[in-house]
């Protein structure tokens, strides 16, 4: 699913093709896409875009005559920019925006279709799909603790919650742990003020980083490769691959469609967490620490 960084690129390479221009068409292929019935989707045809926003991990076209087109990607929808009049692609195409500069696709790799459009009037009916959570950049550390310790959940939890915090994912948050020397499990009641200050220090730094270096790597043009695994990841996506603070095998927890990697030498003083799956499975044979885990597996090399 993209985050706050991939979205904010987003919508940065978004402003120079269609802030201040017409919204000319909307083609819908798919019309599952579309979940809002009033106003009608065709009410946007002709009104001029006056804003981009991000509303958690939404993407917002604010239009005149306080319309709004409110895009959730969900986990396999992007975005694409092509010429004027680009064909929405047959397998994967949802809809497309028709601007004078070009046409902006909307697309969802995958079945499941969880993507969704709605069409609202109103900051009143747009804060209806805010889930609440905290925009984490640029807020103080007095905030962020307010948000974070207001539920009790394990720091994976309540750091991908859009309800305490907003826009951060599972790739991130992994990243965020990480770079924080902090357990995915460990729960936000048992948190020290030291640990409360390292979260915010590295959540603020993980995100502010990996937004430069998206930037950098777009350049002029539009974000072509959104993805949740990428080059330069410290342990999202690198499961039984060294880390690159101490070399130990990066871990992995997963759970229904998603899963936690992270650094069990850094993060949790050297013990492995329980895999569902896997400690089910092997029962009292499930290694405990990473020296069983290289016994049994073989260490990362």
């Amino acid at each position: 699913m993209p985050e706050l960084p991939d979205l904010t690129i987003y919508l940065e390479a978004l402003a120079p093709r269609v802030l201040h221009r017409p919204l000319e068409a909307v083609r819908v292929v798919s019309p599952f896409v579309v979940r809002s019935v009033e106003p009608p989707i065709r009410t946007v045809e002709g009104h001029t875009v006056l804003g981009l926003e991000r509303l958690g991990k939404r993407i917002v076209l604010g239009l005149d005559d306080d319309l709004f087109v409110v895009l959730h990607l969900m986990i396999a929808g992007r975005l694409r920019w092509r010429a004027c009049g680009a064909a929405v692609p047959r397998r994967h195409g949802l809809l497309a925006f028709d601007f004078p500069a070009g046409t902006l696709l909307f697309t969802e790799a995958s079945r499941k279709q969880r993507a969704s459009l709605h069409v609202v009037r109103g900051r009143h009916a747009l804060a209806a799909h805010d889930p609440g959570g905290l925009e984490v950049l640029g807020v103080d550390l007095a905030a962020f603790r307010a948000a974070l310790t207001r539920e009790n959940h394990t720091l994976k939890r309540a750091l991908t919650d859009p309800r305490l915090l907003a826009g951060i994912g599972n790739a991130y948050s992994d990243e965020i742990l990480h770079a924080a020397r902090l357990s995915p499990l460990v729960l936000t009641s048992r948190l020290d003020e030291d640990a409360i200050a390292r979260l915010y220090g590295a959540t603020q730094s993980v995100l502010t980083t990996w937004i430069a270096r998206l930037r950098a790597e777009t350049g002029d043009g539009f974000p072509e490769k959104v993805t949740a695994f990428r080059d330069g990841m410290a342990v999202h996506g690198r499961f039984r691959q060294p880390c690159p603070a101490c070399g130990a095998a990066v871990q992995r927890i997963r759970y229904a469609a998603n899963e936690v990697n992270y650094c069990a030498a850094c993060q949790t003083g050297g013990r492995v967490l329980a895999d569902r799956s896997l400690s089910r499975l092997l029962r009292e044979d499930w290694p405990r620490s990473l020296e069983d885990w290289d016994e049994r597996f073989g260490s990362a090399g």
